[in-house]
């Protein structure tokens, strides 16, 4: 049987919530949380909006999960997101114990994986470069738009 829930099927959902951010004036950055097969929460960065440095999209969607599941613990899910998670994301993914940890594009300026030390949960499980080049030329657009051009 063919399975239609593919890493890259809720990467494309992360996508979207980027794309979102973007459209926001976010950095555009998306997450989903997935347990069982189901998206139980989805959110993209909202630090302008909430006026809040914490509000990135890992940091709500694992919240929101945490909600709609009744537990802190998220041993069972996978989160989702379309940029590498930053040391304080990696931080609450590893409190959370969740699962899976699947990205698109690295952060190679904010990224956990800069850090010595590990940071996500011993068990938790990585995959990285699920849809890379989508996750990498929203950032690259965003970015591109909001530099002053050089004369």
């Amino acid at each position: 049987m063919l399975n239609l829930f593919t890493d890259e099927y809720f990467m494309k959902v992360a996508l979207k919530e980027a794309e979102t951010a973007f459209a926001e004036g976010e950095i555009p950055v998306g997450a989903v949380v997935v347990c069982n097969e189901q998206i139980v929460a989805k959110a993209h960065n909202q630090t302008e909006r909430l006026n809040d440095v914490t509000a990135h999209a890992e940091m709500l969607a694992l919240t929101a999960a945490s909600n709609a599941l009744g537990s802190k613990y998220l041993k069972e899910c996978t989160l989702y997101v379309t940029l590498e998670p930053c040391t304080m994301c990696a931080g609450a993914a590893y409190w959370t114990q969740v699962g899976r940890l699947v990205y698109g594009a690295t952060d190679e300026k904010r990224g956990y994986s800069l850090l010595e030390h590990l940071v996500l949960h011993p068990t938790t499980l990585i995959k990285t470069g699920v849809l890379q080049e989508e996750s990498s030329a929203l950032l690259q657009q965003f970015f591109k738009l909001r530099r002053p051009k050089k004369s």
